[in-house]
């Protein structure tokens, strides 16, 4: 019964969504997906509480490369990259920013988190030439199943299953799988496995 509820709520949240769906690929015509998908997620993330879960959910289902109906939005949430991945379960908390992320199944993000589409959105070569005219290099960041991301955190490179990735941190280089790291520099502090 609790998963029929789910089903019909849903579908609303997908026939209310329509008019921002128009919206969003008339916009994808003129400027691109990716542009088109800020601007509808700046308007989306400012919807609070459980309706907001649901409209942004329905929302993200339908214009971002994966998006599993059973994961969680938070307010605030922001993507900039419509060949984002939201796994099943997975849980993106409030403020996030998400770019070329493959986040997966039963993965948790606490506030504040922000997963760019790797470490060289912008070129930087050419000191003669303004950072914002070079060409960088996307790429995309996979946090793996059941992975924790503490609050603040700044997600630069893949994070392995079941890791740990402590507040603050900032990772720059793969994080293994089943390990705690944390730092500035995110350094591995711990295996999850030792007793």
């Amino acid at each position: 019964m609790r998963q029929l509820a789910k089903d019909i709520a849903h579908g609303i949240a997908v026939v209310c969504m329509i008019p921002a769906l128009v919206s969003f690929h008339a916009r994808a015509l003129f400027y691109g997906r990716d542009r088109a998908l800020q601007a509808s997620t700046q308007a989306l993330a400012m919807l609070p509480g459980l309706l907001g879960q649901y409209l942004r959910r329905a929302f993200l289902c339908q214009v971002l490369a994966e998006c599993h109906r059973s994961c969680c939005i938070e307010f605030g949430v922001l993507f900039s990259r419509a060949g984002a991945r939201i796994r099943e379960n997975a849980y993106i908390g409030p403020r996030c920013h998400i770019g070329l992320a493959d986040i997966g199944k039963d993965v948790m993000l606490a506030a504040g988190v922000h997963v760019p589409s790797g470490a060289r959105t912008h070129g930087t070569e050419d000191a003669s030439v303004p950072m914002r005219e070079q060409q960088g290099q996307l790429l995309m960041v996979t946090i793996g199943e059941g992975a924790w991301i503490g609050q603040a955190a700044v997600v630069l490179a893949d994070v392995g299953q079941h890791a740990i990735v402590g507040a603050g941190a900032v990772v720059t280089k793969p994080v293994a799988d089943y390990v705690v790291a944390a730092g500035v520099p995110a350094e591995v502090i711990r295996s999850r496995r030792e007793g």
